[in-house]
């Protein structure tokens, strides 16, 4: 039986500890492009992406089972409505976007992916201010959207706009926007779903996730054989940390702050993964980094509204 619901409290402020979840989802996500790379030594794309929902799942039901909290109940109303909200969650958080950008990246160049997920906070915006109450699109936080928007614009420049070529590319370049559009949609429910223990809400999203990714993976690209040395290191951290740990942090700050300050994370994103491809991977930084990184700080900040800058 879980244990009982915690009500959600009204978003009074974003506060240092959400600042501090923020920049760690930021570097997790970060990462996770190395580790995407080094999984596709051995695996497909989908396979990746049904490997690491199944297991971070995994991950958190172990979690939830040892710490006794349990999933959400069936019996009440509340408790379908939350199974509802975690149906949405597995669904547009996880399993659409993780297939819709493992087969656009087949057609586009990846830098376009890239700027599509700094696309996030603009679909976030609009969709905040008519869903979420305490989430108005005032000035201030649309044109620090727009400015950190820029400075991604800037880091990954233009040329990530550049056709590859392909056949499929305008329906592989409406997939990768499509998966933005399912991260916005994604966290607006997550602020949105009934009072409930966090953990067990994170563990009950990412079930609903692999049951629907499973299949298709399965159908996509049949029975995989065990990865083998990196590759298979890789899909165990994807699972464990940019899934499993990274879905926890991302419904505690989506709750709590709002789904307009989580989706500025997707604004850090870039940057720090050409971090770690130039410390990991030996790639070389590009000359533009440290004026968009300033441009990514500066609409951060600008689209913190007044009274939650005041707040420690």
């Amino acid at each position: 039986m879980q244990s009982p619901a915690r009500t959600l409290p009204a978003q009074t402020g974003v506060g240092t500890i959400n600042w501090i979840k923020l920049l760690i989802l930021g570097l997790i996500w970060g990462s996770s492009f190395m580790s995407v790379t080094l999984a596709l030594q051995g695996l497909g794309p989908m396979t990746i992406a049904a490997g690491r929902i199944s297991l971070g799942a995994a991950a958190l039901l172990t979690i939830t089972s040892v710490i006794r909290i349990g999933l959400p109940s069936l019996v009440n109303r509340q408790g379908r409505l939350i199974w509802l909200c975690a149906l949405g969650m597995g669904f547009f958080s996880n399993a659409l976007p993780f297939s819709l950008l493992s087969w656009g990246q087949t057609y586009v160049a990846s830098g376009f992916a890239g700027v599509c997920m700094a696309v996030v906070p603009l679909f976030v915006l609009p969709l905040a201010h008519i869903l979420v109450p305490g989430e108005r699109m005032t000035l201030r936080r649309a044109l620090g959207f727009l400015i950190g928007f820029g400075g991604v614009l800037t880091l990954i420049g233009f040329k990530a706009f550049a056709s590859a070529g392909s056949d499929y590319e305008s329906l592989a370049r409406l997939a990768c926007l499509g998966a933005a559009l399912c991260y916005a949609v994604g966290s607006i429910i997550t602020r949105l779903c009934p009072g409930v223990n966090l953990l067990s809400l994170s563990a009950a999203a990412l079930s609903c996730g692999a049951l629907m990714i499973v299949p298709a993976a399965l159908w996509q690209e049949g029975l995989p054989s065990l990865p083998q040395g990196r590759s298979l290191l890789a899909v165990l951290y994807l699972g464990l940390v940019p899934t499993a740990l990274a879905q926890v942090l991302l419904v505690q700050v989506a709750r709590s702050a709002g789904p307009s300050f989580l989706a500025t994370v997707n604004y850090q994103v870039p940057v720090w993964s050409v971090f770690f491809g130039a410390l990991l991977l030996n790639e070389t930084l590009p000359p533009q980094l440290f004026a968009a990184l300033a441009l990514i700080l500066a609409g951060l900040l600008l689209s913190r509204p007044a009274a939650h800058r005041q707040r420690p």
